[in-house]
């Protein structure tokens, strides 16, 4: 009886590689199941678990394909992945050698995107106090798109049309591929460095999420992020949303709403110029109006037409109307004959200041008297018995 070979580990191994990796069936599988226990090595691999309910698959992923996911995978995520089952001769262990990972059920573009969005709200860079406002009258418009699309045609032409005073500087790039986001990045830090614009428009035309994705870089987010010029998100079309829409200043529709949005309208600007014109020369006619009513009711007024008569109404009111003290009152004139004799005060000038009251509240003559009354004195004095005191009596 030949003697029966004993084979070594390595061989039992190396023959069960063997088998595996010839079998068709295996060399090819899309298999279905739950990311567990997902790590990366510093060596840039993927080590990770497909497991469903009843069983588990080790799997792994080498840096060149894990390079190429859009997404960053995560415990618990439902995934298909595509590989070649094969085994490990060190540890005797067979494993899926994975080249494609997506997300069951959605594609890996659309989860990158919600994974980067999530990211970057949480950071800040989606808060509305970060957000410029734009200017309403702009000198200068920096535009970062490609030179060689439909959209910039639109944009220039919209701005030639609505502000033409306005200057348009164009800073071309490539907005799809690989190269697009660093190009993109640059542009805008350029623009910022040199002052180059009031407001910066960035964007392109409409096309596949892989088209727009340049968009949806994270190194795009950060550069209009940290723009000190207003920026204005102009990717595809309405329905196209991408991460620079969220960070930007403003978001537009479209290329050409982005246009619409950055300038006003000149037309409108004249029709409002020539209105508030129109209102300016109404209100100005109006106030002359008012005032050329209030100096002719002025230039009719008493004290303007007869100045002289206004001054005596003025007099006689001080002194009939109490413009003055009370003459009987303290503080009142002094008394008549420059003696002070009790009861007798000096009546106000011109107010019949001839008249004098006695002791007895009788009227006498004062030293100023009446024309005429002086020639009474003279030609009549008292007769016998009669006496220039009141009553008539004879004096004692």
């Amino acid at each position: 009886m030949d003697q029966q070979h004993i084979f070594a580990v390595s061989e039992v191994n190396g023959l069960i590689k063997d088998l595996i990796d010839g079998t068709p069936q295996l060399s090819g599988l899309y298999i279905r199941g739950e990311l567990s226990n997902y790590k990366i090595y510093p060596s840039g691999h993927h080590y990770f678990t497909l497991k469903d309910g009843q069983s588990a698959l080790r799997c792994v992923m080498f840096k060149s394909s894990a390079m190429k996911l859009r997404f960053r995978p995560e415990n618990g995520m439902q995934a298909v992945v595509f590989g070649r089952i094969s085994v490990f001769p060190r540890d005797g262990a067979y494993q899926l050698y994975c080249t494609q990972l997506s997300p069951d059920g959605v594609g890996d573009l659309y989860v990158a995107f919600e994974q980067l969005k999530q990211k970057l709200q949480q950071e800040g860079l989606f808060d509305p106090a970060h957000k410029k406002p734009l200017p309403l009258y702009p000198q200068r418009i920096a535009i970062v798109t490609s030179g060689a699309g439909a959209a910039v045609h639109d944009m220039i032409r919209i701005l030639r049309r609505r502000y033409p005073i306005a200057k348009v500087l164009l800073l071309p790039v490539r907005v799809q591929g690989a190269e697009a986001p660093p190009e993109i990045v640059g542009a805008i830090r350029y623009a910022n460095r040199w002052k180059l614009g009031d407001v910066l428009i960035t964007g392109r035309g409409g096309g596949s999420m892989e088209d727009l994705w340049a968009f949806n870089d994270e190194r795009v987010a950060w550069a209009i992020y940290a723009s000190e010029i207003p920026v204005i998100s102009a990717v595809g079309h309405e329905p196209d949303v991408t991460i620079s829409d969220y960070v930007a200043d403003r978001r537009a529709s479209t290329p050409s709403n982005a246009a619409e949005i950055a300038v006003p309208d000149m037309a409108e600007l004249l029709r409002y110029l020539r209105g508030a014109d129109n209102a300016m020369a109404q209100s100005v006619l109006h106030r002359l109006e008012r005032e050329e009513r209030r100096l002719k009711m002025l230039s009719e007024k008493r004290a303007l037409t007869d100045p002289m008569a206004f001054v005596q109404d003025r007099r006689l009111q001080l002194d009939y109307d109490g413009g003055g003290p009370d003459p009987l009152g303290p503080g009142g004139p002094p008394l008549c004959g420059g003696r002070g004799q009790a009861g007798r005060p000096e009546p106000p000038e011109g107010a019949g200041s001839w008249l004098c009251r006695g002791p007895d509240g009788g009227r006498r003559h004062s030293a100023q008297q009446r024309p005429g009354a002086a020639r009474r004195s003279d030609t009549a004095s008292p007769g016998p018995g009669e006496s220039g005191l009141p009553g008539g009596g004879e004096g004692g």
